[in-house]
């Protein structure tokens, strides 16, 4: 499709019209019109030879020459509204964000106090279901993945590619990194992370543990302070059932702590969540899902091309036309 990217200049059309209306006619060819170094050039154009200049009595008031120069005033105009072709439209990607996932993996994720369609699975199980289910949500982010025991990995760097997360999800296992739990070392890991994305400012961070920080080289209040320093929003979940048993067998001693998984999420503007089933998981990521949307706007743009060129030609070779009839074809 072809479009005028300044359609007022087709305006300009109407000003030989105007000048030809208001301006007196010239009394002859050395009466009171602007002597040119070229007159006698047009002298010597002959009436015989059928010249487009030479109006006879039946033409119309506006001579040959008139509507011959407008046609070179009429490409130019052309030239001047810019006309364009458009290609087909091509739609801008949502507005993303980059979600770095931060999991324990720590022994105690073992623990089997969940369920999944009536059957009793074991934490890390309800996570790598719930969790995969929220990468296919996010399709327009990039997602990182850094696993936590002992020791903090990073098992994928910020990606689209979703499948590979997933992969990465299911494939892991309890006590892979060791049995104590890093909350330190893997928050500094994933801020860190973070903050070489320089050129961007969606950035969120996702923690999930069901323990305390019992290891690594960065306490919980370092860990903190670290957090407060960035804008970098972070969501934390605290995973476990409450019953009483449960706590009474299970490895993890002394559980969640809640109220360092408070202050970190409030400092960075974020919330904290308990899930104590699988049920309670999915409404955490669910909410979440919710709290940071891609924008739905569908932006698009379009390719343009400048045709300009090719009018301003046509009247290039017109004036070039006009000029060897003036020189009487010589």
């Amino acid at each position: 499709m072809i479009v005028f990217a300044y359609p007022l200049a087709f305006l300009l059309l109407v000003i030989p019209f105007i000048i030809y209306l208001l301006t007196p006619a010239v009394k002859g060819m050395h009466g009171e019109a602007l002597k040119a170094p070229f007159i006698d050039d047009l002298k010597r154009i002959s009436i015989s030879a059928g010249s487009i200049w030479n109006a006879s009595a039946s033409e119309s008031k506006l001579s040959k020459r008139f509507w011959f120069l407008y046609l070179v005033w009429l490409f130019l105009t052309i030239a001047c509204a810019r006309p364009q072709l458009l290609g087909e439209p091509i739609r801008l990607k949502n507005e993303a964000r980059d979600i770095m996932l931060v999991l324990d993996i720590s022994t105690s994720m073992v623990e089997d106090d969940f369920s999944l369609y009536g059957r009793r699975i074991t934490r890390l199980d309800a996570v790598k279901k719930v969790v995969s289910d929220f990468a296919d949500k996010r399709a327009n982010d990039r997602i990182g993945l850094i696993l936590f025991g002992t020791r903090a990995y990073l098992q994928s760097p910020l990606t689209f590619d979703k499948a590979s997360v997933k992969d990465i999800l299911w494939s892991m296992k309890a006590g892979m990194a060791g049995d104590s739990t890093s909350i330190g070392d893997a928050l500094g890991l994933a801020l860190k992370k973070l903050r070489e994305e320089k050129n961007k400012d969606n950035k969120i961070i996702i923690l999930l543990t069901d323990g305390e920080n019992n290891d690594g080289a960065i306490s919980m209040g370092q860990a903190i302070k670290l957090a407060s320093d960035e804008n970098i929003k972070i969501y934390t979940i605290g995973v476990g059932a409450p019953n009483v048993f449960f706590k009474m067998i299970s490895m993890s001693a002394p559980g969640v702590d809640e109220q360092a998984m408070k202050e970190l999420a409030k400092l960075t503007k974020g919330q904290y969540f308990r899930a104590e089933d699988t049920a309670g998981l999915q409404k955490i990521y669910q909410i979440i899902d919710e709290l940071e949307p891609t924008s739905q706007d569908q932006r698009y743009i379009q390719e343009a091309t400048d045709l300009f060129y090719i009018p301003l030609l046509i009247a290039v070779v017109l004036s070039m036309l006009m000029f060897y009839l003036l020189r009487g074809g010589k």
